[in-house]
């Protein structure tokens, strides 16, 4: 049993991120993913024991050389580091870009939305023209493929089209599964746009 738990240390010890490294340390917010009251929409409970515990909100060990309110994305180990200075971060876990639709590069927030409306790209409804329907926008809900938060990535070219935004599919996290965007459960994008501020860099490697 000790032998398990030394691997499962210094399997999450070995999680890296640019210029930085993460470890176990901090405070686990597997608690926090109950039923919610949110701009009068009703979030359901996420079944969190169903979610690998590496991918539950937690604070951590970071060390990293970029300030304070940054956000690096680790689409490898699909862990998202919000840093928080004094060598912590809160870790959450992600869902990222399905094979085809992997990108890596920095951003910066632009815009901020809560409860966004949703608006499928061009290409995608090409590929889906089942999605037709929504080329003039997806009402926000429940249902909506951006949660209950949205992020908005620009660069240097403007819009690059993805998004740090929630997601109903929590089954989906730990997995490569979307269109190139960043997922995460909804209580995580509540709890990670809070502490946002536009302008925001991200770093996604």
């Amino acid at each position: 049993m000790r032998l398990k738990s030394f691997a499962i240390v210094a399997a999450l010890a070995l999680s890296t991120a640019v210029s930085g490294c993460s470890t176990i340390g901090g405070q686990l917010f597997t608690n926090n993913y109950g039923a919610m009251t949110d701009a009068g929409y009703q979030l359901p409970r996420i079944p969190i024991e169903k979610v690998p515990a590496r991918y539950h909100r937690q604070e951590v060990r970071y060390d990293t050389s970029e300030k304070p309110g940054t956000i690096i994305v680790d689409t490898q180990n699909k862990f998202l580091y919000f840093v928080e200075g004094d060598g912590m971060a809160m870790r959450y876990g992600i869902g990222v870009g399905r094979e085809g639709f992997e990108w890596h590069g920095s951003a910066h927030i632009a815009l901020k939305r809560e409860w966004p409306t949703w608006t499928p790209p061009a290409p995608m409804i090409k590929r889906q023209p089942e999605l037709a329907k929504f080329a003039g926008g997806m009402e926000p809900g429940l249902k909506n493929p951006l949660g209950a938060r949205a992020m908005y990535l620009f660069n240097k070219g403007g819009d690059m089209g993805y998004r740090l935004h929630g997601s109903p599919e929590w089954f989906s996290i730990g997995k490569a599964m979307s269109s190139g965007c960043i997922r995460l459960m909804n209580q995580d994008i509540i709890d990670l746009y809070d502490r946002t501020s536009v302008g925001a860099k991200v770093i996604v490697m």
